[in-house]
């Protein structure tokens, strides 16, 4: 059974959304996508840097932490 305010609704709806017109595609977007991919560059930050310093001086003076830190990954 529809509510009575269904159609009021719905006609609120069209005419607050108008229709898309056109609807095709002007180019192909797939070598845009390549370009913009291949011209994207990782950035690490120093402080990600500084980190696998620390964690690497830590394993080389204390060994045994390897196993605990693998243990809680």
């Amino acid at each position: 059974m529809k509510e009575p305010n269904d159609d009021k609704l719905r006609g609120l709806l069209r005419r607050a959304i108008p229709p898309v017109e056109d609807t095709q595609l002007k180019s192909d977007l797939w070598p845009e996508m390549l370009r913009r991919l291949d011209g994207r560059t990782t950035r690490v930050p120093w402080f990600d840097w500084a980190l696998v310093g620390l964690l690497a001086v830590l394993f080389f003076l204390f060994p045994e932490v390897i196993p605990v830190l693998l243990y809680h990954l």
